[in-house]
């Protein structure tokens, strides 16, 4: 089963930590993304651009509304995701806590379904 990890940030906590923490977590990624995939579970993933560069669409009645830049009150936005192969949510979830972010801001853990949508 798929598995789509969807990783939160708030910059004032990634802000507040030193260049030398920053750099270990970036480190830890790199070694838990190579683990991931000798063991034939990752399927991939990317960071998301800053949140200044998000548009938000929304069609009413037939006409695009679109929205420039991120909600003003979110402290958190999406930031990034990787998608995991693996034979449980269980596992999914044992993933992602081992994902640093986990430790700091929320990781979703959501299911990836199949076209037909019969998993569910």
């Amino acid at each position: 089963m798929k598995y789509m990890l969807l990783i939160y940030s708030e910059p004032a906590v990634w802000d507040a930590r030193s260049a030398a923490e920053r750099d270990g977590a970036l480190a830890e990624v790199n070694r838990l993304v190579a683990e991931l995939k000798d063991y034939g579970e990752w399927v991939g993933g990317e960071p998301l651009a800053d949140p200044a560069n998000t548009r938000t669409v929304r069609v009413r009645d037939g006409v695009p509304e679109v929205t420039d830049g991120p909600f003003l009150e979110a402290k958190e936005h999406l930031a990034g995701f990787c998608i995991v192969e693996c034979e449980s949510a269980e596992r999914a979830t044992e993933i992602a806590a081992r994902w640093p972010d986990s430790r700091y801001v929320a990781l979703e853990v959501r299911p990836v379904m199949y076209p037909a949508g019969l998993e569910m």
